[in-house]
């Protein structure tokens, strides 16, 4: 059985989006700071030449998704990026969208969806469909429910040189103590990235 890690990129104060994020602007008011390390550099990644990053960069963002065998997402999430047109940026990894209303149409295309009502059953349905490879989380409120279940065993998070000061939080609903071990840490142009593993 393969590993649930939380995977997002945040900025220094805990921000995952600015505020005011919307389909028009999904990473919100100033957001796109955040993920400024996947667009500028000169390595392509070997599964979407859209995004161009330093060597380091490219290493840390390709590494993983060979072993990746479904994503979860939240509707918001989903909604806010219109269901990415029916194709994910990186084909052909089936998502998992926790919803108690699934929408009536929407686009599928390079991308496989399946919409599930809670937490848990998203868990069930995405370990069914990766099997041993493991599985990526890439909302917060998907990743505060799981953290909060302890469905979490590591977090990949790509911190981004800046302070939003608003936005939405990764850890804003995290109210108990959560013990992590330092994975490693990789020092990559425009962004640190920390591997945790959570105590359990």
């Amino acid at each position: 059985m393969g590993k649930v890690y939380v995977d997002i990129s945040m900025s220094l104060d805990g921000y995952i989006t600015g505020k005011d994020d919307s389909m028009q602007q999904p990473l919100g008011i100033s957001g796109e700071a955040l993920q400024n390390w996947m667009f500028q550099g000169s390595f392509a990644s070997e599964y979407n030449a859209f995004f161009t990053m330093s060597e380091i960069n490219r290493c840390v963002f390709d590494k993983p998704i060979g072993s990746l065998g479904a994503m979860m997402v939240g509707r918001r999430t989903f909604d806010i990026v219109n269901g990415w047109n029916g194709s994910h940026p990186i084909a052909g990894i089936p998502i998992v969208v926790v919803t108690h209303e699934p929408p009536n149409e929407y686009a599928e295309k390079d991308t496989t969806f399946h919409f599930v009502s809670g937490i848990h059953q998203a868990i069930d349905t995405a370990r069914l469909i990766a099997g041993d490879k493991e599985i990526s989380i890439g909302s917060a409120s998907i990743a505060q429910q799981c953290l909060a279940e302890k469905l979490v065993d590591e977090l990949h998070l790509h911190i981004a040189p800046v302070l939003l000061g608003d936005g939405k939080k990764l850890f804003a609903r995290n109210n108990q103590q959560t013990p992590l071990k330092l994975i490693k840490a990789i020092d990559g142009e425009l962004v640190t990235h920390l591997y945790y593993q959570i105590i359990s």
